[in-house]
């Protein structure tokens, strides 16, 4: 083989060594940028799965504080409905004894005692004074007015007097009570039919 051959043989096994070690330098290259990128993805997938996180711990905060808000509230309610009704049982036991001071101070005009009659009238307005500043209040039925089966008791039903009294009260028995706008006592009526 001659000089030239040799040189040339030489100089195409360095082209053929240059060209692969820029195919080897390419592909690392290549690889580094794909790898960067791969981890570019991560990242992005990652930041989205932690926002997706806070979102999701936001609306859970947001609904926990929106129920105890209603909780809240609600537990208010029922206390100060509590506290308006809390002397409902008093109430209602002193009832009867309103009954009696109206029945004493309706005695007939024949008792001799005016002092008695005046006491009882005396102990009488005082304990109404009391019981509706504490929220209990008699209704107010009169004769001729409507029935609400809602705060009237039908104790009996007899004929109207005049056409007018049909379906209306006639006679009030006793007394309804209201404490604090509910029902404690309904008035027992008699209805004319």
């Amino acid at each position: 083989m001659s000089k030239d051959n040799t040189d040339n043989i030489n100089t195409e096994e360095e082209n053929i060594q240059g060209t692969e070690s820029q195919d080897t330098e390419n592909t690392a290259v290549e690889d580094e940028g794909k790898e960067e990128e791969v981890e570019k993805e991560k990242e992005v997938d990652e930041v989205e799965v932690l926002k997706a996180e806070v979102e999701e711990l936001k609306d859970k905060h947001l609904r926990l504080y929106s129920e105890f808000e209603n909780y809240r509230r609600r537990t208010i309610k029922e206390k100060q409905e509590l506290i308006k009704t809390a002397t409902e049982n008093l109430m209602v036991e002193l009832i009867p004894v309103i009954d009696d001071f109206e029945r004493a101070k309706n005695l007939p005009e024949e008792t001799s005692n005016e002092a008695l009659l005046e006491g009882y009238e005396l102990i009488y307005q005082k304990l109404s004074r009391t019981l509706k500043n504490k929220g209990l209040d008699a209704m107010k039925d009169k004769k001729g007015s409507k029935f609400d089966a809602e705060l009237h008791e039908a104790i009996s039903q007899i004929p109207a007097p005049k056409d007018k009294l049909k379906g209306k009260i006639v006679d009030v028995v006793e007394k309804g009570y209201t404490l604090n706008d509910k029902v404690v006592r309904f008035a027992k009526v008699v209805i004319g039919s």
